[in-house]
Formats: structure tokens, sequence, C-alpha cells
């Protein structure tokens, strides 16, 4: 055989890195006539011996045609694609010596599969040439060892430096991986941290160990941070505005003094960035010092050159000719004296929604409108800003596009948009479909893409992206209540059913889904002592044409009283000494309006109500046998403006509501007597619920949140008592589902007290706990809560909160007095998983000692499952 050309690592280490030209390699000659072979592991055959000197003469290169093409060496690899990745096929034309072997070994390398390429001559007869690729191919990963550092260290590693095991180790791998080593510790303040890769082989199996050897030396700080030629800021100022950039004092826990570069650069750019927001446009670093102090410290000196304060005087428009300057500077809300702040500027012009100059021009359908401020005149500290404006012609919507939403029917998302063909194109309605695509529960709020995408005759199609949910949830949960022990609790909810598709068995996955109807089924009991069972269905669009929603709900809850046998032999042995059962049904109707504007919806009942009470005891005046029979009309008057309903930032919520029965008092004769078994025969009483919560952000993710809750029962005259039903009970999670005295009242929340226990009677009698679980006719409660987000992934949302809050009930108006409130502190967390809702647990410490209790209480946890706290 016949050597033509060598290609092997050492060549591909000189081309990557020392940039030498293969074609500096040519044609290797040898010194005597070599034995011609056809083939690999073929016999000799007699055939004349080409002498080396005619394949290797470079003063006299020959044509041949390749008569064959083989591959040997390979243990993983396809020899057939090799041939074909060489680029040379049988029956080609070749010159040898010539460029056309050079360019078939440079194409092996450069697929980064192999490691040393030779191609010899295995045949050379008639004209003809037989060609062989003699290869050995790169290393493949089998291990990786981090060593030097500890375990936990490397677990993170292996997260962050992807290798994957069977990887061919080349030498790009091998430098990313020692750069995304490094990367990892300087940015956790080891600064000087060295990394070695040692690959050890194994060449019976073709694979290597990655040896990983890491020196992380000692973590780095910041000993001083020194601004010169600092003046017009206070220093402490300047120093917060380094938020990742700390140096060195005692006592500093949360903010660590460790020096990672990217965070140093970046709060570089904010220090400067916060400069230009007062007023100082022209500030800037310029130059900046990493002092060594050794290898654990560091100072940093950053010479500031600050610059002057700017003002604006003058602000002229160009180019506008729908609006007058008055009407553009009135939006804009700049006026003369105002700091030159850019970044407030920018937000007027474009930033805010409704409130800003694109929003004048973009909701009357000029999507083309843009708006650049120039600096036409500075003198001294004034500048005169001149607004150059480019109005364009107004868009009509042409189509919209829907992408994502596999599940949910097209016509469901439809019914949200607020932009529709035939439409001008509005930014506020932009945004405002995206709040209300957030709000339907069955998309991911975060990711939610809206691109309006502009036609050549001047109209504006608009892609909406959605990212389909879960939004179903089962609601699996146990809890003890005071008086009846252990209760078990089962719910499903199916927020996107579909009616319609009942009978279509291949829509069933596991039920028929997509028309953003609501189904819910829930059963609670602690055996034979306590059943409940509900159902409810809602239609939100009734008719499919305007948003009124029709809603049913149907549930019947049995409970038996047992006497002491009941704890000594339990359900089974005991005997029933009382027994309640109620059942109820109600329809209801509500639309969305127009007018004060159209986050109002107003909601409407009705609901009827059986109570059968047979010798159980409601601890309310004596009150054991008899029917009661409540038929009530109930109204909601609402607002909801938040911007998304797992995490909310902004926005805000109100409810007013009243329920009435018919006033059956007023049709007696004023000496009506009834018995003790009908004097609630028809329930009678109007009860009123304010509920009004707040939503900003503070700073960043922080997100303040400020609620007022307010109840009142009443009678229609003096002449008829409120009876034990509807009435208000306060204190704990707010947990229903405690035996008979949660089937007819409303249970409220308040934390850092026990569940049902505050309650303030009349004239400050002894209250016991049958009293007050008995309830109260009005209350009111007031919370303030902060909250951080720790996770915003829609398969489990995350946030933290502390609180203050506080609250009172009252059995009657005469002892009512809206600041006589029990207060309390505490904090907490809430997930909220789509199967299972908002699960909440919170510690709260109450202040204040309820009636008839000598001192106040001491810390309570709380734990809700699928509810939100009231």
């Amino acid at each position: 055989m016949t050597k033509l050309l060598t290609y092997n690592y050492i060549v591909l280490n000189l081309k990557n890195w020392l940039s030498v030209s293969v074609l500096a390699i040519g044609l290797l000659p040898i010194a005597s006539f070599a034995q011609v072979r056809v083939g690999v592991g073929a016999a000799p055959r007699a055939a004349a011996p080409t002498p080396t000197n005619e394949l290797t003469n470079y003063a006299d290169p020959k044509d041949y045609e390749i008569g064959g093409l083989t591959v040997t060496g390979t243990r993983f690899l396809d020899p057939n694609s090799l041939v074909s990745l060489s680029g040379l096929k049988v029956g080609d034309k070749i010159r040898i010596p010539g460029e056309a072997q050079g360019s078939a070994i440079r194409k092996l390398m450069d697929s980064g599969l192999l490691e040393e390429v030779e191609l010899f001559a295995t045949n050379v007869q008639d004209g003809k040439i037989a060609l062989n690729f003699a290869v050995k191919e790169r290393p493949r990963l089998f291990r990786v060892n981090f060593v030097g550092i500890r375990k936990g260290e490397q677990e993170s590693l292996k997260d962050k430096v992807k290798l994957n095991i069977g990887k061919i180790i080349t030498t790009t791998v091998v430098k990313n991986t020692q750069m995304s080593v490094r990367k990892f510790f300087v940015e956790k303040g080891f600064l000087n941290t060295k990394v070695k890769i040692t690959t050890i082989p194994d060449s019976s199996r073709n694979n290597a160990t990655m040896r990983v050897q890491i020196d992380k030396g000692p973590k780095v700080k910041i000993h001083n941070i020194q601004f010169v030629g600092r003046s017009e800021l206070d220093e402490s100022k300047v120093r917060l505005k380094m938020k990742s950039t700390k140096q060195m004092r005692f006592g500093r826990v949360f903010s660590p003094s460790k020096f990672v570069p990217k965070k140093y650069e970046e709060d570089k750019q904010k220090l400067i960035e916060y400069y230009n927001k007062l007023g100082y446009r022209d500030a800037v670093i310029e130059k900046d010092s990493v002092i060594n102090n050794g290898s654990k410290t560091i100072d940093l000196v950053l010479n500031l050159n600050e610059g002057r304060k700017y003002y604006i005087r003058n602000i002229d428009f160009e180019g506008n000719y729908l609006y007058p300057d008055t009407r553009l500077r009135e939006v804009l809300g700049v006026r003369k004296g105002d700091v030159y702040n850019t970044e407030e500027l920018e937000k007027k012009l474009n930033g805010n929604p409704g409130q800003d100059l694109s929003s004048l021009y973009m909701d009357d359908g000029y999507l083309y409108y843009s708006a650049s401020p120039i600096e036409r005149t500075i003198e001294g500290d004034s500048i005169d800003l001149e607004i150059r404006i480019f109005e364009g012609k107004q868009a009509t919507i042409n189509r919209i596009i829907l992408n994502g939403n596999s599940k949910t029917s097209d016509h469901v998302v439809m019914r949200q948009i607020r932009t529709l063909p035939g439409q001008k194109f509005s930014k506020t309605n932009l945004i405002r479909t995206q709040r209300e695509l957030a709000t339907l529960g069955y998309f991911d709020p975060e990711k939610i893409g809206i691109q309006p995408i502009p036609q050549p005759d001047g109209t504006v199609d608009i892609e909406y992206t959605v990212e389909e949910k879960p939004s179903d949830q089962i609601e699996l949960s146990g809890g003890w209540g005071g008086f009846i022990g252990f209760v078990g609790t089962l719910g499903l909810t199916f927020n996107n059913f579909s009616a319609k598709n009942i009978g279509n068995l291949s829509s069933w996955r596991p039920l028929p889904s997509g028309d953003g109807q609501r189904v819910s089924l829930r059963f609670q009991a602690n055996g034979k002592q306590f059943q409940t069972y509900t159902l409810s269905f809602v239609e939100p669009w009734l008719g499919g044409r305007k948003p009124n929603a029709l809603s049913v709900s149907m549930s019947h809850t049995v409970y038996r009283q047992y006497g002491l046998d009941f704890y000594t032999r339990g359900a089974r042995g005991a005997t029933a000494v009382g027994a309640y059962d109620n059942t109820a049904i109600t329809i209801g109707l509500g639309r969305q309006l127009k007018k004060p504007d159209d986050f109002f919806t107003l909601n409407h009942s009705l609901t009827y109500q059986r109570y059968n009470l047979n010798n159980i005891d409601l601890f309310y005046n004596g009150y054991r046998n008899g029917r009661s029979n409540n038929f009530t009309f109930n109204t909601t008057l609402a607002r909801n403006s938040v911007d998304n309903p797992q995490f909310p930032r902004s926005g805000s919520t109100f409810s007013v509501s009243g329920s009435f029965t018919p006033p059956y008092s007023v049709f007696r004769p004023a000496d009506y007597k009834p018995s003790s078994e009908d004097r609630f025969k028809f329930v009678e009483y109007h009860k009123w619920m304010f509920d009004a919560t707040w939503y900003q952000t503070v700073v960043g993710k922080l997100v303040l949140s400020a609620r007022a809750h307010m109840g009142f029962l009443g009678s229609y005259n003096k002449r008829t008592e409120i009876g034990p039903f509807e009435r208000f009970v306060l204190g704990g999670s707010g947990l229903a589902g405690q035996g008979v005295f949660a089937l007819a009242q409303d249970i409220i929340g308040l934390r850092g007290y026990p569940d049902r226990r505050v309650y303030t009677a009349d004239n400050n009698r002894t209250v016991d706990a049958n009293q007050a679980s008995q309830g109260g006719v009005v209350y009111n409660k007031y919370v303030m809560e902060l909250r951080y987000p720790v996770s915003l992934n829609p398969s489990a949302t995350i946030f933290v909160l502390g609180f203050v809050e506080g609250g009172n009930n009252w059995g009657s108006y005469k002892q009512f007095n809206p600041f006589d409130i029990k207060r309390s502190a505490g904090a907490g967390a809430r997930i909220f998983m789509p199967a299972f809702g908002l699960i909440g647990i919170d510690y709260g410490w109450g202040f204040d000692a309820l009636p008839g209790v000598q001192k106040a209480n001491t810390g309570q946890f709380h734990f809700t499952i699928g509810q939100q706290f009231r």
C-alpha cells in the first residue's frame, strides 16, 4: 500500500490554534516500492508494482479514475457515511498528487468525529486507483468526575454543565467545559478558580473519563468601594443603587459582599441610569479600577463625572396634524421646569397603556404612529425638546389569528377578544384582551403573546398565541372540626367543560371539554354523622352572543346529633338524639355591564332552602324542632380589574350584594305569636355584604394588597327577630364544614384567633363557645398584605406573604363599633396548583383578648385548600 496523506489530531490542533493550513501538508513520499493490496485483508495478488515516486511526483501528476473506496478502523461510525462525507465517489476522476485527496481528508476531520485519518492507495492498475481511509475515531464520553469540590456543588455543576454521556470528546468540548465550570464559580465570588481537565481513555471500548480538577480558592469579597468625583448625590443613595455590589461591613447577611464581575457591570449601568433619572444626562463612569488586596479581598474605585443637572424648558411638536400642541402637552403631562428624565419621558410617550401619548393615536387606529424626542437646544442647565411625530394612516383589523389553543375551542377565545375584524386598531383593546385571556384560567398568563402583523393594503392582522395549562381541579382534604371530629372532603371541578359534546364519546378526555362551561361536584362527610353533597353548573355565555352567565347549583346536607354513647360506641352503635337536613337550589343570571365601564358585572339569583330540624340543638333560644323555608332574592354589583387571577400585581376588585327574603311580617297582624316550631317556618331577613380589594406593585416583584370586608344582617321591623340563619361567624382559617353551624352561616377567617371564636355579645355578657358559634349580625374586617412571588410557573404558582389584619363580630347593632377590632399579624405562603386550587398556610398572632378570655391568644397555625382567605 502507498500512503498518500496523513491528517491526525496534532494537525487538527495546529489548524485550530495556530491557523496552520492543511494545504501546507503535501503528499508524503516513501523510500521504496510498496506492496499493493486490493482492499483490506485481501490476499496478495500478482500485479505490477507502482513505484511510489509515480504517485507522489509533483512535477508530473497523473489522472486516475477511482475504482474503489473503503474505510478501515471504524468501531461505531458507518463506513459508507464517512465515504459520503469525504466527497469522493467511485468513478470520479482525480489527479494525484492533487487537491482532491487533501480536500477529502479535511472534510472528514472537520466533522469532528475522527482523531486521525490516513489515505492509502491499495491498488493502482489500468488507470484506476483504489483508495482506503484508515481512521481512528475520537473517544466518547463515558463518565465525568468533578474533583476538589463538595458533593452539593458537584450536583449543581452537572445541571449547569450539560455533558451528555456518549458525546464525542473534542477540543471544543474540553475548552467549553473548562470555561463553564470557571464561570459557575466566578459567579459565586470565587474569582481565582482554576480548572484543569484530563481525559482518561479506555482503548478497549473507545471511551474516556473526563476528570475535572477544580481549585476554587477563597471567595473574594469587596473590602471597600470608593466613589471619586461624587458631590451632587448623597453617598448612601449612590451605594444603595449598587444592589449586588456591596462592601464588607458587620451584620451584612442578605446582601453579601462577594464580587461578581457580571453583577458589577450591571450595577454600574444601573448607577448611571439613576443619575439620568435625576436629570444628570451627562453622568458617566470615566474609569473604574479593581485593586487586588491579595487572594481574599479587593477594593473598587469608580471615577464619576456627574455633570450638571438639566431641566426641561420648552417642548414643541412637529408633524402633528390630528391633534393640536395643547392637547398633546396635556396628555404628555410634562411641564416647563420639570427635571429632564429620559426614562420618564419615554414612559409618557409609549410606556403607560391608556394614558400615554401612543394610546391617544393607537386607540384611534394609528398603528404606525411614532414619536421621537430630539434635544433641539441645550443652554446652561435648560433643554428645549422637539417631539417629532409620525402619524401615518389609520389601520383596520383584517384577521384574527389564534395559535396554541389545542383544547379550548376557538369561539371561547374569540368571545374574550376585544379586537375584532373591521374595527380600528386599538392599543388599549390589545392590553385588555391580554387580561381577559389571562382571567379565563385556561392559559398560562405569562405566555400570552400578541403580534400585530401589518398588511400591504393598510390593514393589520393580529396574532394571539396562548399556551394551554391544566385548569380542572381536585379537592381532597381532611380536617378536624370541633363538634363532629374528622371531616373529609372530595371535590372535582371541571373549568372548561362542554355540555354539547356529552354524546360525542370521542371528545371524552376524560370528559368533554373546550366550551368554557364549569361543572363542580363536591362531597364532604365524617361518616354517618355528617354528609353534604353539592352539584353546580355555570354557562358563562348563555346563547353564545353576549356574556350572560347562567348558573344552577343544588346541595343536600344531613347532620345527626348523638348522645354521650357516640364517644364510647361510635356512630354505628350509638343512637341519634337529633337530626338536621338542608336542601338548597339556586338559579342565577349575570351579565357584564358597559357603564360605568365594562369591568362591572351585575348578577341576580333566586335561592330556595329548606331546613328540617328534629330535636336538634342550634343553641338559639330553644329552637330545636320545625321546618324552615328560605326564599331569597340575591343581587350583586361587582367590578374586577386585576391583571392576573393567581398573582395580581395591579388592579382591584369590588362587590356589594344584597339578599332579601319576602317581608312576611308586613302581612301578619301585630299580635301574631307563632308556636316554637313555627317561629321560623318562613325565614325573614335582609342581608348586605361589602368586599373590596386593591393591588399595587411597591417595588420590583413586591406587591401590596389591601382589603376591607363588611356584612350586615337585619330584619324588616322590630317585631321580627333575626333568626339563627345566615349569621356571620368570625375567626381562624375561615373553613366551613364544622357541623350544623356551618350550614346556614357565612364563615369568615381572622388569622391569629381560634376558629369561630371572635364574637362580642350585647352588654358584654360572658361569651361561651356555643354563643360565639351561633354567629353575629354585623361584622367588619381589614387586611393588609405584602406578597412576593417565589415561582410564577403556571403548574405551581407560589408566593410568600406578611400580613396585619383586624376584625370583629357583634351580636347586636347596639354594640357595633367599626374601630373596636381584634388585631393580629403574621406570615404565610400560598401555592396555586391547577389540580388543587389555592393551598395556604399561615401563622398568625392575635394581640387582643376575646370576650370571656382573660388574656390574648397565643399564635395559631391556619391551613386552607381550594379557597381564598376573605
